[in-house]
Order: structure tokens, then C-alpha cells, then sequence
């Protein structure tokens, strides 16, 4: 691949004689590539793979950094690297990529690119979701609910139902109330708003003891392949967890709960520094939290 990069921009002709005149058909296919491009980007945006797309941009900017600064060895390196990178993309992106094809074939592709990010958690929605979760606690009932963060659950929240309503303690107990049609899954929130309910998780890709049940094993799986909280209840003995980061913690309180998530989901909290999330400094404050609750 640098050695075509190379040969294209050797390949420039920067001088006036080069620029012909511009058709309709020119504009007619500029505009059709820069739609497809737009609209490719929505959808990768919407889904884990937004993640790996910018890691590979930033490596296609090392590899031009590196042909224009003349760097033998890094450029050797990424010449190797991009020679299997389209077989590489295509493996890592086989699961977005059916997908992509299979909302295509039903007509819904662009429905979704036209639906717009729920935003932030709010205090009074976090406030419902752990009161649910305080009740749920009491009567034993079982719960998983997922709190989307900055990497988007788009993929997690296809294998479910969509449900896009706001966030109440109420509709969080009916959900997972048991008999109830959506009980058996995981429930998504992105924003205010519980975006999906009934959602299959990945389970966890290590040992994590046999101690935990299925619930706990899906949201640690859950947080291992993205940066979202996991809100346990288990029903066998009542008690609530958090999964964060493929770790758990468990036997929490109200308070111990919302100081572990609202920090992270505030804009202007402790933990942000420019509008940019500060994860050590959140998990630095979590875990100073824990440790002073433990004290009480």
C-alpha cells in the first residue's frame, strides 16, 4: 500500500495544465461517492467497529508521516502490515459488515442512519434506573441493564427489541418483571431513553469463576468489548453489581452506585478535562468511593 501512496503522489500534477473542464457527469459522481462515504461513516458510527476505524486512520497517517519524513524502517513495517490489511478489515469487520447487508436486503439501512444519539444519562434518569434496580433488589427479581457510554451498542441492541422510551422506574420493572415478554435479556439505555430490551450479550472471554451466573458473565462480556456500564440484579440472592471494564463489583448500594456512574456520565464532572473523559482519574474516584464505603 506505500508503495502505491507513493506512486500516486509522485504521480501529482499540481500545474494549471492538468485542471480540465468539470461536467455534469464529474459533479453527478463526486456527489454519489461523497453520499455513500457519508452514509458508510453514519452507520459505522453507530456501531463498535467506529473504534477500529479510527485506529486504522491513525495508522494510515503514520504510514504517510513516515513516507514524507523518509523513515526506511517504520516505512518496511506498514508496507508488511498493509499488504494483508484488506483481509485483515474484512475479518475484523465480518459482523458489521452482515449486518450492514442484511438491514440493506430489508429496507431498514437508512432508516437507521437517519436515527439520531440519545445523548447523555441525566441525575433523574440514573436516579430511576437505581431506584428500579433498589426494588428489583428487595423482590428478588433478576435484571441486566446496559448503560450505553462514548462507544456506541448498536450491534448488541439489533439482537433485541426496540423499545425507545423514557427511562422509569416503573417500565424498568415491568421489563424485567417475571413472565413478562422482555424479562429474559439485557435492556439498553442510550441517553435518557431505554433504547432496546430482550438484547443477547457476548459472555465474558475469560474465567471469571463459577461463582457467577449467566447474567454476570454476559456483563462482564459486555463491558469487555465496550466502555458501558452493567447493572446487575441477581435473583438468586438479591444483590446489585456493576460491571465496568471486564471487572465487577459487587454487593453495592444506592450510593455506592451512583457514585460510580454519574460521574462518568456528567459533562463538567470530575474526571472530564476539555469535554474529554479522564478514565483514570474516574476510576481513581470510584475506587477511593468503594473504599470509603466499605469504611461505613
Amino acid at each position: 500500500m506505500i508503495n502505491s501512496v507513493r506512486g500516486a503522489l509522485s504521480g501529482i500534477d499540481i500545474s494549471f495544465r492538468s485542471v480540465t473542464a468539470v461536467g455534469a457527469n464529474d459533479l453527478l459522481d463526486i456527489i454519489i461517492v461523497a453520499v455513500v462515504i457519508y452514509f458508510i461513516l453514519i452507520w459505522i458510527k453507530e456501531t463498535r467497529a467506529w473504534s477500529l476505524l479510527k485506529g486504522f486512520l491513525v495508522l494510515l497517517g503514520v504510514s504517510l508521516l513516515a513516507y514524507f519524513l523518509n523513515l526506511t524502517t517504520v516505512n518496511w513495517i506498514i508496507a508488511n502490515t498493509f499488504n494483508v490489511g484488506l483481509i485483515a478489515l474484512v475479518v475484523i469487520f465480518q459482523p458489521e459488515l452482515r449486518k450492514a447487508l442484511e438491514r440493506l436486503g430489508r429496507g431498514s439501512f437508512f432508516e437507521t442512519l437517519t436515527q439520531s444519539s440519545g445523548g447523555q444519562l441525566s441525575e433523574a434518569a440514573l436516579d430511576e434506573i437505581i431506584d428500579a434496580a433498589m426494588e428489583m433488589s428487595k423482590s428478588r427479581t433478576g435484571a441486566l441493564i446496559l448503560i450505553e457510554q462514548r462507544i456506541p451498542l448498536g450491534d448488541l441492541e439489533d439482537t433485541g427489541v426496540s423499545v425507545d422510551a423514557k427511562v422509569s422506574r416503573q417500565l424498568l420493572m415491568n421489563i424485567f418483571s417475571y413472565g413478562a415478554p422482555l424479562h429474559d435479556g439485557a435492556v439498553i439505555i442510550r441517553g435518557d431513553r431505554i433504547s432496546a430490551a430482550s438484547c443477547i450479550l457476548p459472555l465474558a472471554s475469560e474465567n471469571v469463576g463459577s461463582k457467577l451466573g449467566t447474567r454476570h458473565r454476559a456483563a462482564i462480556g459486555a463491558t469487555e468489548v465496550s466502555d458501558a456500564f452493567a447493572l446487575i440484579v441477581s435473583e438468586e440472592t438479591g444483590n446489585v453489581s456493576i460491571a465496568h471494564g471486564a471487572k465487577i463489583h459487587r454487593k453495592l448500594n444506592e450510593k455506592s452506585i451512583k457514585r460510580m456512574i454519574l460521574p462518568a456520565t456528567q459533562q463538567g464532572e470530575p474526571g472530564q478535562e476539555g469535554g474529554k473523559v479522564n478514565l483514570q482519574a474516574i476510576r481513581n474516584r470510584i475506587r477511593n468511593r468503594l473504599k470509603s464505603d466499605e469504611r461505613e
